[in-house]
């Protein structure tokens, strides 16, 4: 066994998912049908308008409370929602030429560089 299938097969005992962001990206890309010329505005609403769909599944968590009946169910809603998110953020990633991989490395060293300096908490970008 090679070093990528032993890996492959850690991955997958564990739970865990071996794709890549990259991957990821390229995939959902074969999927997207929208207005090319108002590519940007489309995926900037539908990303809103996903993350909208998870605020409310969470208000309502927070409405009834952890002890209602089908709070795991609800749970698993949320997690499928943040599916949709991610296949909008892959889509505007691709938009600005960006690789998601590589934005997600990038975020990583902004927060490790904020949390070094101290600064992780408070608000704006330039901190």
């Amino acid at each position: 066994m090679d070093l990528e299938q032993e890996a492959k097969q850690w991955m997958e005992e564990r739970g865990m998912s071996n794709i890549t962001a990259t991957e990821y990206q390229r995939q959902a890309a074969e999927t997207a049908i929208f207005p090319k010329h108002q590519a940007l505005e489309y995926l900037t609403l539908g990303l809103t308008g996903e993350a909208g769909e998870i605020a409310n599944k969470v208000k309502k968590l927070i409405r009834d409370g952890a002890d209602v009946e089908g709070y795991n169910d609800k749970l698993q809603q949320i997690a499928m929602e943040l599916g949709d998110v991610l296949w909008y953020c892959a889509m505007l990633a691709n938009e600005v030429d960006a690789n998601l991989g590589r934005v997600m490395e990038a975020n990583l060293h902004k927060l490790a560089d904020r949390k070094s300096r101290g600064v992780i908490g408070g608000s704006g970008d330039n901190r």
